[in-house]
């Protein structure tokens, strides 16, 4: 499955490498991926794919759930289609709380001590995912895990899941995605090394040497 996302991503250019012209993230660091999930819902295709790759492992690993819970925004859809071809409720987490009305920040209803699985659409340094699961909790549910579409598998990421002691399961990752890439010849064989150089420091701008 996790190749199977990982052509599908790529083929629609919801991820993108780009080794010899990064991007710079908003944290400054020259980064030779991009990642864009909301174009996964443009395309029937890879929604259909992704929608009940989740399902299945909603399924699979958390048979008790009651709810899922999307992140804002971009979890927002994934946890909606997902519930639907589950036949389970669904919500979202806000950012923060509303300023008017009732000042929700969890929106859909969630009872106290409910299982949860929160449906998150990409896991970088772990930082939002973390909040939205904390907010959960706050709230008493009980969050039994969360499910990604894409983790770039940064150490700080998955430091920060384990101190927080949130469960995360995603469809695809970065190693899987560089492989299929070579695989399939939209990056060049000698890359990968300098992928995976990134992703081991992503602060490190050695890797943009090519070699």
């Amino acid at each position: 499955m996790e190749k199977e996302i990982a052509k599908a991503l790529l083929g629609i250019k919801a991820v993108f490498l780009s080794p010899d012209k990064p991007f710079t993230w908003a944290s400054g660091i020259k980064s030779p991926i991009y990642c864009d999930n909301r174009l996964i819902l443009t395309s029937p295709e890879a929604r259909n794919l992704v929608e009940k790759s989740i399902a299945d492992k909603v399924k699979e690993l958390y048979p008790q759930a009651e709810v899922l819970m999307g992140t804002s925004t971009a979890g927002i859809a994934h946890a909606a289609i997902a519930a639907h071809l589950l036949g389970m409720p669904m919500g979202y987490v806000r950012g923060s709380a509303k300023d008017h009305g009732r000042n929700n920040r969890i929106e859909g209803r969630l009872e106290p001590g409910q299982k949860v699985v929160v449906i998150e659409d990409l896991i970088s340094t772990g930082g939002s995912c973390i909040d939205v699961v904390e907010a959960l909790r706050e709230a008493g549910a009980e969050v039994l895990g969360v499910i990604s579409i894409f983790t770039y598998g940064m150490k700080k990421g998955l430091e920060r899941l384990a101190a927080a002691n949130v469960e995360n399961h995603s469809l695809s990752n970065f190693d899987t995605l560089v492989e299929v890439a070579a695989e399939e010849k939209y990056i060049a064989p000698d890359d990968v090394a300098r992928l995976r150089q990134f992703m081991a420091n992503p602060s490190d701008e050695s890797w943009m040497n090519k070699a």
